[in-house]
């Protein structure tokens, strides 16, 4: 039960917050919107952290693999999307970052030593299609012009990095790293890392005080950074991150449905079919076979996996 409400929380607080990034783009840098986004969750999770008296003394290697989480998950990846959201509307942004449940079935077998499960990957081609089929009308759009192709690029290479930043979460936890406190650090990091590379390349720090601007960052930094990053990096954990991330197939179906209440989207056969192959999708990847416990197989691998990331 505790695994399906992180599950549910992920899919609802994530795939709403595609508009909030939308939201962002315009007036501010968005080198800035991201350093400023994970900056306030950084502050707000250590504060809590603090409050509750929880450990933040960590060695000087765990330090370095949170500041890498914290580089690849907090940080370069969200610049890219937000990057990319200006040329790409955040339906196929949506739809490329998919792709990160076989990126990460993919980096679990190289990084971890994960065995590869042929139900998993099957699920996620089906959930894949689906998600082609929904936004069937955006991809035959697509035009490969300079500026666009660049935005896809930037999206397949924001999804990869956070593919790695998945995979040192999971590494991170199997060391033992609390999943609150790390995340709060590793924030931290990330926003640091933004803020200072803003403040070098004279980027503008001029802030929108509009209530859309101001509303969205409040939301994506806490419910689309602290919970919902909470409860994914908790799946990956439990579950393991290619299990966890096939909750991103299911993002894009959520920003369909508050586009059809606020947008007035116009359901096709295509997206009704798409809807079909990703549930059926979802349904082959939850009876995967269980070869082995999750823990136990990373656990064999963790010296690999250290050393090889």
């Amino acid at each position: 039960m505790k695994n399906f409400i992180f599950y549910l929380s992920t899919i609802l607080i994530w795939g709403s917050t595609w508009i909030g990034i939308k939201l962002q783009l315009g007036v501010v840098d968005p080198m800035v919107s991201v350093g400023l986004r994970f900056a306030l969750a950084a502050i707000l999770l250590l504060l809590w952290c603090r409050l509750k008296n929880l450990n933040l003394k960590f060695s000087r290697n765990d330090h370095l693999y949170i500041g890498l989480q914290g580089t690849f998950l907090f940080c370069l990846n969200y610049l890219l999307f937000y990057l990319a959201e200006l040329q790409l509307t955040s339906g196929l942004a949506a739809v490329v970052f998919s792709t990160i449940l076989l990126m990460n079935v993919i980096n679990g077998r190289i990084f971890l030593g994960n065995p590869l499960d042929m139900r998993v990957i099957v699920g996620g081609i089906l959930g894949l299609s689906g998600i082609v089929l929904v936004f069937k009308s955006e991809i035959t759009s697509f035009s490969l012009d300079s500026q666009t192709f660049k935005a896809v690029l930037f999206c397949i290479l924001a999804t990869y990095l956070a593919s790695i930043g998945n995979i040192l979460s999971a590494r991170n936890q199997n060391h033992k790293l609390p999943i609150v406190q790390t995340n709060g650090l590793g924030m931290a990091y990330g926003a640091l890392l933004m803020l200072g590379t803003a403040l070098v390349t004279g980027k503008d720090f001029t802030i929108e005080p509009t209530l859309i601007y101001l509303g969205s960052l409040c939301y994506l930094a806490v419910f689309g950074s602290i919970i919902a990053f909470g409860c994914y990096l908790a799946l990956v954990g439990n579950i393991g991150p290619d299990r966890a991330a096939y909750a991103t197939l299911l993002f894009p179906i959520v920003a369909l449905i508050i586009s059809t209440i606020w947008e007035d989207y116009r359901w096709t056969q295509a997206a009704i079919g798409g809807v079909v192959l990703i549930l059926c999708g979802n349904l082959l990847m939850l009876k995967r076979e269980k070869k082995q416990p999750h823990t136990i197989v990373q656990n064999k691998c963790l010296n690999r996996a250290e050393s090889a990331i």
